[in-house]
């Protein structure tokens, strides 16, 4: 039988873990058989520390979360329990965030979550951050007004500009109409 060599699939093989290895310390970017050692401990790491960082972040929400239950005088346990019982549907995260940034809303919810521990039921909707909801306002308007101003025909653009007592409007084409009802 013939011999085989697999040059090109060795090869390339080496390319990749040569590749993955950049960076490394010592021998283990350029020689390959340490690279390979180190590029599967790297990848044995890499997936034991996405699990690790996800742990990590729930805890520092948890903290964030308890802390500015404390300044609201109720534990974090008596305040998830409360959420709970009054059917708030709103993840850790999200808690941790209206907590840094709407101390307000975040005083409301407690208030909710220590009513629902006395067992009495609240309707009573939660409204977003204030940053967040402002953000989001003020973006809609100015999307609106100006898709609004260029889907418009001529005909109605003219109306508009007799209702604002635009002086001309009469003669004006599309684009003087569009710059003068700005």
């Amino acid at each position: 039988m013939a011999r085989v060599k697999g040059s090109n699939i060795h090869k390339n093989r080496r390319k990749k873990v040569l590749k993955l290895a950049k960076g490394y310390f010592g021998s283990k970017h350029k020689l390959y058989k340490t690279a390979k050692e180190q590029v599967m401990h790297s990848l044995k790491y890499a997936y034991r520390d996405r699990k690790q960082n996800k742990r990590e972040m729930r805890k520092l929400w948890i903290t964030r979360i308890n802390a500015a239950c404390r300044m609201n005088s109720i534990s974090y346990s008596k305040f998830i329990s409360g959420l709970n019982k009054a059917e708030v549907a709103i993840n850790r995260k999200m808690l941790s965030e209206i907590a840094i940034d709407d101390a307000e809303a975040f005083t409301n919810l407690v208030n909710i979550a220590k009513v629902a521990l006395e067992g009495k039921t609240v309707k009573q909707e939660v409204k977003a951050p204030k940053a967040a909801a402002k953000k989001e306002t003020v973006k809609e308007e100015k999307v609106e007004v100006k898709e609004d101003l260029s889907k418009l025909t001529v005909a109605e653009l003219k109306a508009l500009a007799k209702e604002k007592n635009v002086a001309g409007y009469t003669t004006m084409k599309k684009a003087e109409l569009l710059e003068a009802l700005k």
